[in-house]
């Protein structure tokens, strides 16, 4: 049930709004130009606007009788309630950013007193928190006094106990007036018509004061229609200011549109781009982050449309043309396209974004001279080409391939895709080669190498520890493997295996799954480490357990003591038991491969080295010649040496 309170409060929410309801009385030969008028008056939309119209207007007959439409447009409800909800949430953003909570200073009640059309009036504005109010004597004392002012004081107090007379003067004496000794005001505009002034001068004894409307009709003789400002009129009335010009009228100033522009979501100065740095504020000069990877379907750039200018208008309503905003191409360049928009700019593959000529372009590619101090250590969401080094120290990542036309120092280098290094990799025991596909090598030293298919060395293997799930390969003239660890799931072939020396040990595994294998030597050590720490902790608690049987009882500290043991023990036993039971699967795979492997040298097999085909091991001890060890029935045999088949790739795609 709707209340009488309910109706109150409505009206009162609508009283509120049209008060802050922005409105301008327009004149123009149609209703669609008053309109376009009214929303560059307003500095809003057409659409925003709603009006009612005072006058219609009309063409006439062959433009003789001819009227101009006038009408009053304002604001819609909805614009104005959106206007101040965001001036609000401003407000509120600016409070809760400083911390601070406004405070309203206390301000006293201010008070007019002026001389309109032989009548006394008064003005007050309430005060504000604790400020004092207006008295009576306050008024009284600043009313003139002679023969010519007559007032009572109990209208005077009508008007103070109100307290606010809202905006308005209220009469409360008379005068005689003396029109010849009126103030008088002059109006001047500016030569650009954007400026109106007026200068007063100020009423001598029993003259009137300036009022806003004899102001306004001043304005409306020199045809001044645009911009009045009601404000510092009302201003200017209550505190007139004599003998110095004062701005009533401003027009409104075209403002040109803003040209289109590129908004980029990478760095486009390289200069800016800063070098990484510790938690601790150390620089790491080999991290220069100098590579901008991005991945395929991620935005890079968007244009912002350019801006319809917004035309101004002159006092006398004189329309100012504004320039529209220019527009520009998007920078496509390569490996880029456009989103549904039409605006926004998307790689099409996984690479480094450049700005080149002014074109955005995704790099799958990347190509540097060396890897050093100036370029830091490279991370490439694509290809990256090396024409020189990698030095020591710094590392190589890519979800492409790597080529290296130099060496390979003591560097991590790790690729998803083939690794080509055509001189040779010299790891110093520490640098470390992964790859997702095959390495191709003139030859590898002192190095840990790890791929997934192939690895095809020409010279030599020296010192290194290689896995790889399919073939060692090496082709060379002197392709030799000459200490060091090696696995390969299906085959190893080399020139020379050992050397007839006292060199490092030679040791070589095929016909496994490395990472399997190298999975069970990690569980099978760390069982062995579990087995001797069951027997210390049955050691102790056999112990600790017939003292209390001799005592009854033990103190605190080894009660504690025996507690922990039965906790640890349990412990072990249970990661003992779930790794037995992945030994287990794991060495049932191994048993189950197809692939048994086998070790073939075109040259000489020295004495000393070991070969492993499954579990089986076989020891050389004598020197052997071009032959092919192979597993049968449990034993590992030698035949007639087999060269490396036609089906393995010999060199990198796009290679002869």
């Amino acid at each position: 049930m709707v209340t009488l309170e309910d109706i109150r409060n409505e009206l009162q929410k609508k009283l509120q709004i049209d008060q802050l309801l922005r409105s301008v009385e327009v004149h123009a030969d149609t209703l669609d130009e008053a309109l376009a008028d009214a929303a560059v008056q307003l500095q809003t939309r057409v659409a925003y606007l709603e009006y009612e119209i005072i006058e219609r207007g009309s063409d006439g007959f062959l433009g003789i009788a001819k009227k101009p439409w006038v009408i009053n447009a304002y604001e819609t409800a909805a614009i104005v309630m959106a206007r101040e909800k965001k001036k609000k949430k401003l407000a509120d953003a600016a409070a809760a950013e400083d911390g601070s909570v406004d405070v309203i200073p206390d301000k006293d009640a201010e008070f007019f007193v002026h001389y309109f059309d032989g009548f006394i009036v008064l003005k007050i504005i309430p005060p504000v928190g604790n400020g004092a109010n207006v008295t009576v004597n306050q008024v009284v004392s600043s009313i003139n006094t002679g023969e010519s002012y007559e007032f009572k004081e109990a209208d005077i107090k009508k008007v103070v106990d109100r307290g606010d007379t809202e905006g308005l003067y209220e009469r409360i004496g008379t005068f005689i007036q003396n029109p010849v000794n009126d103030a008088i005001i002059s109006v001047d505009v500016s030569m650009d018509e954007m400026t109106c002034t007026i200068i007063a001068t100020a009423p001598m004894r029993e003259g009137g004061e300036i009022q806003a409307e004899y102001i306004e009709r001043q304005l409306q003789r020199r045809n001044v229609t645009v911009g009045i400002d009601r404000e510092k009129i009302d201003a200017f009335v209550d505190k007139p200011v004599y003998g110095i010009p004062y701005v009533v009228a401003e027009g409104i100033k075209p403002v040109d549109g803003r040209d289109a522009y590129i908004q980029y979501n990478f760095e486009t100065d390289r200069s800016k781009i800063r070098i990484k740095e510790s938690a601790s504020g150390q620089v790491d000069f080999k991290e220069l982050n100098l590579i901008q990877n991005v991945v395929e379907g991620q935005p890079l750039a968007q244009k912002m449309l350019a801006e319809r200018g917004k035309a101004g208008k002159t006092l006398f309503g004189k329309y100012l043309e504004a320039k529209n905003g220019k527009d520009i191409p998007i920078p496509l360049g390569k490996n880029v396209r456009l989103d549904t928009d039409g605006r926004t700019v998307l790689a099409t593959c996984n690479g480094q974004v450049l700005l080149s000529g002014s074109k955005i372009n995704v790099e799958p590619v990347m190509e540097v001279d060396s890897v050093s101090i100036k370029t830091g250590n490279i991370t490439f969401l694509g290809t990256v080409i090396v024409k020189g080094n990698v030095d020591d120290g710094f590392n190589v990542k890519a979800s492409g391939n790597i080529e290296v036309y130099g060496t390979v120092g003591n560097s991590q280098i790790e690729a998803d895709g083939d690794i080509i290094v055509s001189l040779g990799i010299m790891g110093r025991d520490e640098g470390t080669i992964k790859c997702g596909r095959s390495l191709w090598a003139k030859f590898i030293q002192n190095a840990n190498v790890f791929a997934d298919e192939n690895v095809i060395v020409a010279d030599g293997i020296i010192n290194s520890n290689v896995t790889c799930n399919k073939r060692i390969i090496l082709q060379g003239k002197r392709a030799a493997i000459i200490g060091g660890h090696l696995f390969a799931t299906e085959e190893i072939n080399a020139k020379t295996i050992g050397s007839s020396g006292a060199g490092s040990e030679t040791v070589l595994e095929v016909g496994f799954d490395p990472k399997k294998k190298q999975r069970l030597d990690e569980l099978q050590a760390r069982q062995s480490v579990i087995v001797h720490e069951l027997e210390e902790i049955s050691l102790n608690l056999s112990t600790l357990e017939n003292q209390k049987q001799m005592r009854k009882s033990l103190p605190q500290d080894k009660e504690e003591a025996l507690a922990t043991l039965y906790k640890q023990k349990s412990d072990f036993m249970d990661e003992s038991e779930v790794i037995a039971t992945e030994i287990q699967e794991i060495q049932n795979y191994l048993r189950e491969l197809k692939v048994i492997g086998k070790i073939s040298a075109s040259g000489t097999v020295h004495p000393g080295v070991k070969l492993f085909i499954r579990d089986i091991k076989e020891d050389i001890r004598i020197e052997i010649r071009s032959v092919t060890f192979y597993l049968e029935n449990g034993f590992i045999r030698q035949g007639k040496y087999e060269p490396v088949s036609d089906d393995i790739k010999r060199t990198p795609d796009g290679y002869n």
